[in-house]
């Protein structure tokens, strides 16, 4: 008689037991998916946390201990630690590709690729400059810093809504600003 019990499906799955490893991927696929794209709101950034979740259960990369909780809430934790790796790296990369792309003009023949790029960073520099002290402070925490809003909350001493509040409220202003002076496209 098979045990479908999540802790001895775990143990077989990690003695690479194929069948055991399909009941827990069929039994929490659905449940780690959904609670991975609340977090990330990108269906292929999800489907790369699932993937790599599950991949960890079967290399046994991570150890469940069933005297500390239900092998749920050990998959949800490994699951939202995944997610907001996955969402800081691509933060980080996105600013390297900012940086990056300041490089490449520099090293470019064109002087009128780097006028446009200047003038663009002034634009960007003029509209940060433009929103309230509290609201730059939280667009530099979140955007280049990539704290988490909770942390941002914690270090700031705010109520979580107030730093959701602060960034949407920045953004909007900022959206505004670049589209008045013409300052960045949509890429």
């Amino acid at each position: 008689m098979i045990q479908n019990d999540d802790a001895s499906l775990y143990n077989k799955a990690i003695n690479k037991d194929r069948i055991a490893f399909e009941i827990l991927y069929d039994r929490y696929e659905k449940l780690l998916y959904s609670f991975a794209y609340r977090l990330t709101n990108d269906a292929s950034l999800t489907e790369e946390v699932v993937q790599d979740v599950f991949l960890k259960l079967w290399n046994g990369t991570n150890v469940y201990d069933e005297s500390k909780g239900k092998l749920s809430s050990w998959l949800l934790t490994i699951t939202r630690n995944k997610a907001i790796d996955e969402i800081r790296k691509r933060k980080r990369h996105t600013h390297e590709e900012i940086i990056d792309k300041d490089s490449l003009v520099q090293d470019e023949d064109s002087v009128e690729d780097k006028i446009e790029w200047n003038e663009q960073k002034i634009n960007i520099q003029r509209a940060m400059n433009s929103l309230k002290e509290d609201q730059q402070q939280i667009i530099n925490l979140f955007y280049f810093k990539g704290l988490s809003q909770q942390k941002i909350a914690n270090q700031c001493e705010l109520p979580l809504g107030t730093v959701k509040g602060r960034i949407r409220i920045a953004l909007k202003h900022l959206r505004k600003m670049l589209a008045q002076e013409g300052g960045t496209s949509n890429e």
